[in-house]
């Protein structure tokens, strides 16, 4: 699997070669940045996923950026992003914004009145946007300690899940691999 997943990454060269990216070439040719090891890829998995939740644009370049910095891996930081998805986006949001609203307590969103003075036909052509406008001013202060929350503890679980299996994975094959060799005459 991990030699198919390296087929579909594109090369160090392809990389270099790119237009957009060549004024990153210098900071990307550092071997840990590429190198699947252990310390590599669960820092990767967890900067991609704590981007991936917390920021929800250009989560891409921020993920690649400090695993840049913290010569972590990149492909793993870049593609962990995508824990945030068309599918999973929506849910993830809702479920963060509950969340952050009960920890504030708001969990009952205020009705959307109209501002005093102001024409009622104006608000019947209007209030569908302004109903929609004040509902996302509304989501702001909830929304951005959900996400930061889930962000934070998602991206340590994911980290220390890596560090874990990895092991547990090393610890296996090395048993394995001991038992073969003493069945051997």
């Amino acid at each position: 699997m991990l030699a198919r997943f390296r087929r579909l990454l594109p090369s160090r060269e392809q990389i270099h070669g790119n237009r957009w990216l060549r004024w990153l070439a210098p900071h990307l040719s550092h071997p840990r940045l590429w190198h699947f090891s252990r310390r590599g890829v669960a820092i990767g998995v967890a900067l991609g996923v704590f981007f991936g939740l917390l920021v929800p644009i250009a989560q891409i370049p921020f993920a690649a950026g400090m695993a840049i910095l913290l010569r972590a891996n990149v492909p793993a930081a870049v593609g962990s992003t995508l824990v945030t998805n068309p599918v999973t986006f929506a849910p993830i949001y809702v479920l963060a914004h509950r969340v952050g609203a009960s920890l504030l307590g708001e969990d009952k969103s205020p009705p959307v009145q109209a501002p005093p003075g102001s024409d009622p036909e104006a608000i019947r052509a209007l209030g569908w946007w302004r109903a929609t406008w004040d509902g996302l001013l509304g989501l702001g202060r909830p929304l951005l300690l959900g996400l930061s929350i889930f962000a934070v503890v998602a991206g340590l679980l994911t980290y220390w899940g890596i560090m874990l299996l990895w092991r547990l994975r090393t610890a296996w094959n090395w048993k394995r691999r001991r038992k073969r060799s003493s069945y051997e005459p």
